[in-house]
């Protein structure tokens, strides 16, 4: 059995391979060839982390040494092989969060046939790549373009010093963006208030609207004798992904790809992302590995697609996904009444709904086809869930029957 210093080497020289041999992968799109290579990887990287996790644990970081006299040469010896063990552990997690990201996007992009058997890509096999065929989806998710300049080495800082220095800028851009904590205005005070009665002190806690006069408010209350501090009103709540291996090679496959406008292309694939999928789906997706299943607060990244609108307002694009997630939520024990209609278009009906956009401007910024999503919205206003739904249905008048005995049979079917 190899020591741990041995293993190191080993994975160290594994990433190094993968780094040299990654670029010819891509000199022409083969996806069969793709799926095996990343799937073979994927398998190899994640025992070598076993056994590496085994043998090394989570070691947090060393101590440092303000007086060099002081200093022991044979624990600074111990401790820059922890801290070589540990950079080795974040270089090799780093190279499977890519591949995972990588498998996830050709899995939401093609499906695998063999003649006109559709095949799994963990079954596939190297003596029969040649008669696998891949076939593009009609709805994609993630974007197949960032593939190349993913960091299957997990060299992600290696990889950024070798660009110009626009990437390494927008590379900044990105990750501030992604590292950002979302956050909620409250529309109430909470308010501690300490008051005299009865010749004791007592304490309690209340809310009030933002707009309240507190002392008015507080004097009606408690009379004179008080005193208050406010407890919340701006709260944070985490970042949009919790996963920093997900976020710097997400940082350098957009940056790379285009350092004008690539953050503004990956807030447009993810705010895609929640409309075409359901939670439940997001759950088992590896496409943002670490990413929030729903929404509950703002994120500046999601305004970036929409700043040119005209009815722009901060927030934007963080409402829309808000909403969507609440919707999903409230349809889960309706979900019967309109079984056949595919997540995507749902996602493309409750997006007409609560937005002032075209069923036109809907298909094409969700990238589904008009005609399928205009049929969607039909079925959605025959099972009357967009009354229950949506505070304003006059966008659904259009879609609703013309005749009046379609009418009556249709007042008839909702009840």
């Amino acid at each position: 059995m190899p020591t741990t210093e041995e293993l190191i080497a080993r994975i160290n020289k594994i990433l190094d391979d993968i780094a040299i041999d990654t670029p010819g992968l891509f000199e022409d799109l083969d996806v069969p060839k793709l799926f095996f290579t990343f799937r073979t990887r994927l398998e190899m990287l994640k025992e070598l982390e076993e056994e590496l996790e085994r043998r090394v644990g989570e070691l947090g970081p060393a101590p440092i040494f303000k007086d060099k006299k002081s200093r022991d040469p044979h624990l600074s010896w111990i401790y820059r092989k922890r801290h070589y063990r540990t950079l080795t552990l974040e270089r090799l997690r780093s190279a499977i969060t890519a591949h995972r990201m990588a498998l996830a996007i050709l899995e939401a992009n093609y499906t695998l046939k063999e003649g006109k058997r559709e095949i799994l890509p963990e079954s596939l096999k190297k003596e029969k790549l040649s008669k696998v065929k891949a076939v593009e989806r009609d709805i994609k998710l993630g974007r197949i373009e960032i593939l190349p300049y993913l960091a299957y080495s997990g060299d992600v800082l290696r990889l950024l010093g070798q660009r110009g220095v626009e990437v390494r800028e927008h590379f900044k851009f990105i990750k501030s963006k992604l590292r950002e904590e979302g956050t909620v205005r409250k529309e109430k005070f909470r308010i501690e208030v300490e008051y005299w009665e009865d010749g004791k002190l007592k304490k309690e806690k209340i809310d009030l609207p933002v707009d309240a006069d507190i002392e008015g408010e507080l004097r009606k209350r408690f009379g004179k004798r008080f005193r208050w501090r406010v407890l919340s009103y701006v709260k944070t709540v985490g970042v949009l992904i919790n996963n920093h291996y997900t976020v710097d090679n997400l940082a350098l496959a957009y940056s790379t790809l285009n350092p004008e406008d690539g953050a503004k292309m990956l807030a447009l694939d993810v705010f895609k992302y929640y409309f075409l999928t359901s939670e439940k789906e997001r759950e088992s997706l590896t496409l943002y590995p670490g990413i929030r299943s729903c929404i509950d607060c703002h994120y500046s990244l999601f305004d970036l697609p929409f700043k040119d609108r005209a009815d722009f307002k901060v927030g934007f694009g963080s409402l829309l996904v808000i909403r969507k997630c609440e919707i999903e939520r409230m349809l889960v024990k309706k979900r019967s009444d309109i079984s056949r209609l595919p997540n995507y278009v749902l996602g493309g009906v409750i997006l007409y709904g609560i937005s002032n956009f075209t069923e036109e401007e809907v298909a094409s910024l969700l990238e589904i086809d008009e005609g399928e999503l205009r049929e969607g919205i039909r079925k959605f206003v025959v099972s009357g869930l967009h009354k229950l739904l949506f505070s304003d249905v006059t966008k659904f008048e259009k879609f609703l029957p013309k005749s009046e005995k379609a009418k009556k049979f249709l007042e008839l079917l909702q009840g």
